[in-house]
């Protein structure tokens, strides 16, 4: 019981150095442990995965909706989500059952990570480590957004997007990150040139 409480205490304290890095607002770990909406949708999300791993599906998705009714981020109990996960903003994510989220992935208010078909399959997307979502962007289906990528604000991705890319556009048009793109808390869009993308 002791080890769990402190594996518990550590992850709290990561998760909010963690805001720390991802957020300029972000003032102190007790400001942001009270007041950002990403965090607490993110500790009780891990509630409620554990407890869908332990087969008490019902119970975790009565909590994953309680967690949405107050948080404003819907996340589905089966969805796998590593650490330093930070949600900026929080309001009006979806991510959906079969998702599956790496290390240190950084959402803007308005993702959806979202499904195409409606066959118990692996119909949701792949985030692989350090990947940065945009606000407003649409991922839809099974698709793999690879390890150090970034997608542009209101994109909507449907295929695969490489590793170390940006994707922007509707739909998404990829292409690779040089290394000075890779700024922390800068959109994607600000390094595409707005004749390149025509919706």
């Amino acid at each position: 019981m002791l080890s769990l409480a402190k594996s518990v205490i550590s992850t709290i304290r990561e998760d909010l150095h963690n805001a720390r890095e991802h957020d300029p607002a972000a003032r102190g770990d007790v400001e942001n442990a009270l007041v950002y909406s990403g965090l607490h949708a993110v500790w009780v999300h891990r509630i409620c995965h554990s407890m869908w791993q332990q087969g008490w599906k019902g119970p975790a998705r009565i909590l994953a909706q309680l967690n949405r009714f107050f948080t404003g981020v819907e996340i589905h109990p089966g969805a796998t989500i590593g650490r330093k996960f930070f949600i900026d903003h929080g309001m009006g994510i979806v991510i959906g059952e079969t998702a599956e989220i790496g290390e240190n992935v950084m959402l803007y208010h308005g993702v959806t990570l979202g499904g195409q078909v409606l066959t118990q399959t692996k119909r949701h997307p792949t985030l692989q480590d350090n990947v940065v979502i945009g606000a407003g962007a649409k991922v839809l289906g099974p698709v793999t957004i690879g390890e150090g990528s970034a997608i542009g604000a209101n994109a909507v991705v449907t295929k695969d997007v490489p590793a170390n890319s940006i994707a922007v556009g509707i739909p998404a048009k990829s292409r690779p990150r040089n290394p000075d793109e890779c700024v922390k808390l800068v959109d994607p869009d600000a390094y595409v040139d707005p004749g390149s993308y025509i919706i």
